[in-house]
């Protein structure tokens, strides 16, 4: 009888797992399917090609896939390599707390390029992918001002904190707090704009807004000072850095694809106001999939014009882990980083940079998305990216923000799941 497993069968969303296919023929061709539904309907699936060994198994650790969604030993590529149905969806878990992804693995006989319901599978299995560990509790925060989820480890504590930010679509999105949090930190997700009673548009950066949610989240029992991290991508990044030229809570800055100047809205903090540098939208480019390339819509931040424009990073007492993307179509964002780093003192900032990754370097598990439809913008958005190079750098990165966190704000408490 043929049997498709995966162990551990209920997981964090960001841990690997193995499947594992027996009773085979030997050397039989299979087709390996992953499937998942989100919680807006959306169908996104992988599929890859095997033959079974001599001893009628097929392990994709193992084994390599010789097609499909990709080829080769991928361990994880049924899972890391996902697309959507829909063209320019993007896979984001929105009930981070509430439920998990449920992956389905089916195994088919024979080569399936497609597969109907009137296709039976050989085997089926189910996977639970979490965004949350045992225990980990989710705050709604409605307090003066700030409004986000505050995600708690189980235990007295006192834990890390840290600030998690999204970017220019606004909104809160919790996944990656979730699984911080799942790692030991305390984990405030905060939005700043388009959530709530927040304005519905971004029109000025106040810093005073931040910085009253680094004294929230300081303020909290299981948090343990003095200083907190700051994890932010895209526009989060930007303002990111900004927390760390100017407010002392923030010791330890995980840097996402951002920028080192500020674009499109004024900062704003106690008497001082940054300036922005425009926008040039009338360069934005459309790709062949009839997506917005916003490459060229920054302008070069090297012109003396707009260096009144520039985050002052030399005023950065704490440490910034940079990570880039080298694909990124967003932004030339390994310029940004180089050019911010050129202004701190040589042991503060450190560079992790990715060939072939896009712009949305996010957990591992998340699958790329290189191209979406996103808030406030009247087409699909470019960001970039290689799936293979992008999932390598999910991974590795991920390991090394999980690591800087913990070296610079005291080590964090890791849970099973």
């Amino acid at each position: 009888m043929v049997e498709v497993t995966v162990t551990p069968q209920s997981s964090l969303a960001d841990r690997p797992v193995r499947v594992q296919v027996r009773g085979l023929s030997p050397s039989q061709l299979v087709t390996l399917r992953a499937s998942l539904t989100d919680e807006h309907g959306e169908c996104f699936q992988s599929r890859a090609f095997f033959h079974a060994d001599g001893a009628g198994e097929v392990d994709p650790g193992r084994h390599p896939a010789t097609g499909g969604s990709y080829a080769g030993v991928w361990p994880m590529g049924l899972f890391w390599f996902l697309q959507p149905d829909t063209l320019f969806r993007r896979l984001v878990k929105r009930d981070v707390a509430g439920s998990p992804f449920l992956v389905r693995l089916e195994v088919f006989d024979g080569l399936r390029l497609v597969t109907g319901p009137q296709d039976q599978p050989l085997a089926s299995c189910e996977a639970q992918r979490w965004y949350v560990g045992p225990g980990v509790q989710r705050v709604p925060i409605r307090e003066g001002r700030i409004r986000g989820a505050l995600f708690l480890p189980p235990g007295p504590g006192p834990f890390p904190g840290v600030i998690d930010l999204f970017g220019g679509a606004g909104g809160l999105i919790e996944f990656r707090a979730g699984l911080l949090a799942s790692r030991g930190f305390v984990v405030l997700a905060l939005a700043f704009f388009a959530y709530d009673d927040l304005p519905r548009a971004l029109t000025q950066l106040d810093l005073e807004y931040f910085e009253e949610a680094a004294e929230l989240l300081l303020r909290h029992p299981k948090v343990r000072g003095p200083g907190l991290g700051v994890v932010g991508v895209s526009k989060g990044a930007e303002v990111a850095l900004a927390m760390a030229a100017f407010l002392p809570q923030v010791v330890a800055t995980v840097w996402i694809n951002g920028t080192a100047f500020l674009h499109g809205n004024p900062l704003v903090y106690k008497d001082i106001r940054i300036p922005p540098i425009p926008y040039f939208t009338e360069r934005a480019i459309f790709t062949e999939m009839g997506a917005l390339d916003n490459s060229a819509i920054f302008a070069d931040p090297r012109d003396p014009a707009y260096s009144a424009s520039a985050i002052p990073t030399e005023k950065i007492r704490g440490k910034v882990l940079f990570v880039v993307g080298e694909a990124d179509r967003s932004f030339n964002s390994k310029l940004f980083a180089e050019l911010a780093m050129a202004r701190m003192p040589p042991e503060s900032g450190r560079l992790l940079s990715y060939p072939g990754a896009g712009h949305l370097i996010e957990p591992p598990g998340s699958p790329l998305c290189s191209v979406s439809s996103i808030r406030g913008t009247p087409r699909p958005v470019a960001w970039g990216g290689e799936a293979q190079a992008h999932a390598k750098a999910q991974e590795h990165s991920w390991q090394e923000i999980v690591r800087f966190l913990e070296l610079h704000l005291g080590p964090a408490a890791t849970m099973k799941l």
